[in-house]
């Protein structure tokens, strides 16, 4: 709780230097610059999903070419970290105590922004919008430094919201499960469980674990078909997994209702990949506007079809991770601009901590972000999407998580 106190009187006394039009600099930090720094699997089996990084920093030279955030131009290192947390943790060191910037930024994966955490917060750097969904990162008082910023709500609210919505069709249904064996994984299968409740033990026909290097899922979707179960919850963070999954329970017949992660929710690395037909019915649970290649009455796509075609116009327009990235570097302005000309690391960190009702443009309706010092949790509602065979829809009204 001292922590969370703590961080509670720099918010005040943020609001206080800034009322007052106080400069007021930390590391990383100048008239003209800030310096902020990131990891990406730029290689390795989570390479798919770099494009978030590019796009990032695609979004930060358009800020810049328009004058930067009150005046100071966004410096973005970002390193390729392989989706390895060694070395994320080499990367987060150089990053920090080398290249000296303000804050981490936008660290891909669990695993790789677990490796760092503690490091960070012994030093208070601020990790700000991570990118993971566990609910690990919402814990001010042990970590008040870091924060993360998912697709979605957090794994154990996805999973509650899956299995809410497999028992509202089908109240009996058996449920397979395949995770990724690693503390993303395993905090998606505690969800199920939790949200199964006394009838866990029942309802879960089988649960099978992978390793992020496996070169297929296919033996585990084999076993999990022989339970003829009539759900199939899909957990994974790498694309390669999701699509494999998709595209050998499809192969051998097996036609429960599918749940993918909200972050294999991409067409371009995982339905592709899997098959249009595989993937058709497939659902999962979302925040971010499903892609429009000819938006109508949307500015929010618009605008984003029209960044993407000037800033990466070799890149897969229609790919969730970019999307995303679009989004979460258009958080971070929001936060610097709340910062004014008090950039101190504190202050960076207590205005990530002070989001109210703030709309960005490829959210869904009714989903704002919102923090407070005690509670760490941006998004916290979705909507399921549905594959309908070409492109995700929106299957349901707005989810609340708890």
């Amino acid at each position: 709780m001292k922590a969370v106190k703590a961080l509670a009187a720099a918010i005040a006394t943020a609001w206080l230097s800034t009322a007052v039009s106080a400069q007021t600099y930390g590391p990383g930090v100048t008239d003209t610059e800030i310096k902020i720094g990131n990891t990406m699997p730029y290689s390795g089996p989570a390479s798919p999903l770099s494009i978030t990084g590019k796009v990032i920093a695609a979004y930060f030279d358009e800020v810049n070419e328009k004058g930067g955030v009150n005046g100071r131009k966004l410096n973005l290192i970002s390193l390729d970290d392989a989706f390895s947390p060694p070395k994320t943790m080499e990367a987060a060191r150089r990053l920090v105590e080398g290249e000296g910037v303000a804050f981490i930024f936008a660290t891909m994966g669990t695993a790789p922004s677990s490796a760092i955490a503690k490091y960070l917060n012994s030093n208070k750097v601020p990790q700000l919008f991570l990118i993971s969904s566990a609910s690990k990162w919402n814990d001010p008082a042990n970590m008040p430094w870091s924060m993360a910023l998912p697709w979605a709500p957090n794994y154990t609210s996805e999973a509650a919201i899956d299995v809410a919505y497999a028992r509202a069709k089908n109240p009996n249904a058996r449920f397979a499960v395949l995770y990724q064996n690693d503390d993303a994984g395993k905090e998606y299968l505690r969800g199920v469980k939790d949200a199964l409740g006394a009838d866990a033990d029942k309802a879960i026909a089988m649960a099978s674990s992978f390793e992020v290097a496996d070169p297929t899922v296919d033996s585990q979707v084999l076993t999990l078909a022989n339970t003829k179960a009539d759900v199939f919850l899909i957990y994974s963070v790498t694309p390669r997994a999701c699509a494999q999954a998709v595209r050998k329970a499809h192969e051998v017949g097996w036609q429960p209702q599918r749940f993918i992660s909200s972050g294999c929710a991409n067409k371009a690395t995982v339905m592709v990949p899997a098959g249009l037909d595989a993937g058709k019915g497939v659902l999962s649970l979302g925040a971010l506007k499903p892609f429009v290649a000819e938006p109508k009455d949307d500015a929010g796509m618009t605008t984003y079809v029209e960044f993407m075609k000037k800033r990466l116009p070799n890149a897969d327009i229609n790919n969730v991770a970019g999307l995303y990235g679009y989004t979460i570097a258009e958080a971070l302005v929001v936060v610097l601009k709340q910062c004014k000309d008090n950039l101190t690391r504190e202050n960076i960190m207590a205005q990530a901590a002070n989001l109210k009702n703030v709309p960005l443009s490829l959210l869904m309706p009714g989903i704002t972000l919102n923090t407070t010092p005690q509670d760490f949790r941006p998004i916290k509602d979705g909507y399921m999407l549905q594959f309908d065979g070409n492109d995700w829809v929106v299957a349901s009204e707005l989810l609340r998580g708890t």
